[in-house]
């Protein structure tokens, strides 16, 4: 979430302030909120210093790209065209709500973000109708569960430095570095990493 929060932030040049959209996933989904929370950590101080404009924002239930879509299309109904970013929680809903920004010929037009580095969003990247996706190195993650996983068993679990609240206790958490992925680095992180191939992306 910060790290879609940021993107968007880093890219506005205008003294204007920033007005976004945001479609947060599922309201069932904890992911949905951590993700949430992340991005408030970077907009919150933008907002209440009138920095950054919040013209609609939803929960798309149960992460379907419909749902997102509709939240898009009530955006627009309420603002117009009058705004400058859609920040979206994942892949998924970004193709949701960009299907409503292609109906209105808006799609390319304004930031918006997505997560998970899934093929339809890298290949929305490369044509341009979507800005960026946070990808997560799948083989260093199940490298470094499997480290765990085997640590753990052999009553050797290593010290975690910070724990996440998942409404019943604190869980221990070990972290794997993200990426912000746009069109600029797809083929240095998502394609070398050999998560999709460059012609799968093009």
């Amino acid at each position: 979430g910060e790290l879609q929060a940021q993107w968007v932030v880093d890219r506005w040049k205008s003294d204007k302030p920033l007005r976004v959209v945001r479609i947060y996933g599922a309201p069932t989904d904890n992911n949905a909120k951590l993700f949430k929370q992340g991005q408030d950590n970077v907009l919150n101080p933008l907002i209440a210093s009138g920095k950054v404009k919040v013209v609609a924002e939803d929960w798309a239930t149960d992460w379907k790209p419909d749902a997102a879509k509709k939240i898009m299309n009530a955006a627009i109904t309420r603002s117009g065209h009058d705004f400058d970013a859609v920040i979206v929680s994942n892949d998924g809903t970004a193709g949701g709500a960009i299907q409503a920004l292609l109906e209105e010929g808006l799609a390319g037009k304004v930031i918006v973000t997505g997560q998970d580095a899934d093929l339809a969003g890298c290949q929305r990247i490369m044509r341009g109708t979507q800005s960026m996706t946070v990808f997560k190195p799948v083989s260093k993650l199940a490298t470094l569960a499997a480290q765990i996983a085997v640590a753990t068993a052999k009553g050797k679990m290593p010290h975690a430095e910070t724990t996440l609240d998942n409404g019943f206790t604190q869980v221990p958490c070990f972290f794997e570095k993200i990426v912000a992925v746009d069109k600029d680095n797809m083929m240095d992180t998502v394609v070398a990493a050999g998560f999709h191939s460059a012609s799968e992306v093009q």
